[in-house]
């Protein structure tokens, strides 16, 4: 055999083998985090997709799912995403709108009347056209949207009128909307971390929290209120989130599997919402606490001022409140 035709023979052999590496290669195993602990519903949901993500890809890929802040807060979550450090995450828009301010678009005070309405905003072409510009604004790609309901206000002390809020140490989610809203109040707005919320609360660190039902209800942090503001104020959206170094590292197959999974599950996860969210309130409101319902006009004041600063700082504003007007 000559040498010649001895390497035309191994070549072949060569691009197999090539093909096979390549083929073992695109094996992923994913990590996806979150500040939710292992009950709530956008953890469950985590779950469920890392699920029939591994049944669709015949195990070849597989998803860890990392709740309770185990790889960090948002902010931090969202420099791993960046870098290609962290794979996945399911997010609160709230980090999201400190990198791209139209995002904050989304907390306009009293933009969705109830958690039915802010579910068609979320699913509006108006919503989605957002996430194409994530990957050169923010390095990562945006699958779609889910959310945690409408947000209320639990206080340690009685709350008749907004005024009654202010001074008051108020726990937020770190973010400019909502510090803004609470700025406006005159509350002393004060980031925590979910997990701190709890004895926060029943100790006196802080005087009240902005929570959603599902939590209020779930974690028992009524037990230390005296009065509950059902207010449903702000709509608290979530995104799924994918690196946008690690998507240009999949297969356009992958792309769409991973895309269409985790898209479904973020989707079902609204629509649990839209399902539980009046059995939240209705438990919420038996708990023998005083309750007191606030509208917009409770904030108008408030309003105002958030108004002032955040439709010319997130010129989305204008086209989401078209959508809203539209899907009343």
């Amino acid at each position: 055999m000559t040498k010649t035709k001895h390497l035309a023979r191994l070549v072949p052999a060569a691009i197999v083998m090539a093909t096979l590496g390549a083929g073992l290669a695109e094996a992923k195993e994913f990590r996806l985090g979150l500040i939710t602990p292992p009950p709530h519903i956008w953890t469950v949901a985590a779950n469920s997709f890392a699920d029939e993500l591994k049944s669709a890809s015949g195990g070849e890929h597989s998803v860890t799912v990392f709740p309770s802040q185990q790889l960090g807060n948002e902010a931090q979550m969202m420099q791993q995403l960046q870098t290609g450090a962290l794979d996945m995450a399911f997010l609160t828009i709230a980090e999201v709108s400190n990198r791209v301010p139209d995002f904050g678009a989304f907390y306009a005070p009293y933009l969705a009347d109830d958690v039915g309405h802010a579910a068609r905003i979320l699913r509006s072409d108006v919503a989605t056209g957002l996430l194409q510009g994530l990957p050169q604004k923010a390095g990562v790609v945006g699958i779609g949207y889910s959310m945690g309901g409408l947000r209320q206000i639990v206080s340690r002390s009685p709350v008749t009128t907004a005024a009654d809020l202010s001074g008051k140490k108020l726990r937020i989610t770190p973010f400019e909307p909502i510090k803004d809203f609470y700025n406006a109040l005159g509350a002393a707005s004060t980031p925590m971390p979910l997990p701190a919320v709890y004895d926060a609360l029943a100790n006196g660190q802080v005087d009240a929290i902005d929570m959603d039902a599902e939590l209020i209800w779930g974690l028992k942090y009524y037990e230390h209120a005296d009065t509950i503001l059902l207010s449903n104020h702000m709509m608290f959206p979530m995104v799924g989130l994918v690196s946008a170094k690690v998507w240009q590292g999949l297969s356009e197959e992958d792309r769409k599997t991973v895309a269409e999974l985790m898209k479904r599950h973020l989707d079902g996860a609204i629509d649990t919402y839209v399902q539980k969210e009046g059995e939240w309130l209705l438990s919420i409101e038996g708990t023998g606490k005083t309750v007191v319902e606030a509208d917009a006009a409770f904030f108008a004041d408030a309003i105002a001022k958030w108004e002032a600063i955040w439709t010319e700082k997130a010129p989305a504003l204008a086209g989401l409140r078209k959508v809203a007007e539209e899907t009343r």
